[in-house]
């Protein structure tokens, strides 16, 4: 599966709390969600959780961009998402 892939990759290089392995983890359970959400249309509760999620995923991004501009751009890279509007 997916999961295990990005983990084990991730998981030899940092820590399990710092902020690349968070946005990791968020974007597995986002991947896991959407692919549910393409089966059960109607799982309103699903599709609450992974808005949720999502603006988690995107606070802490944000902040990564902030904080080191070259770790964001690669770990965006890496996990194959857009890059966030500025605002």
């Amino acid at each position: 599966m997916v999961k295990t892939s990005f983990i084990s990759v991730i998981s030899q290089e940092e820590k399990r709390g710092s902020i690349e392995f968070q946005i990791l983890s968020l974007t597995n359970r986002i991947r896991k969600l959407s692919s549910h959400l393409e089966l059960h249309r109607k799982d309103y509760l699903s599709q609450r959780g992974l808005r949720k999620i999502l603006g988690k995923r995107q606070r802490l991004l944000s902040y990564l961009s902030k904080k080191n501009r070259i770790c964001y751009k690669e770990l965006i890279n890496r996990l194959a998402i857009r890059e966030s509007k500025t605002r």
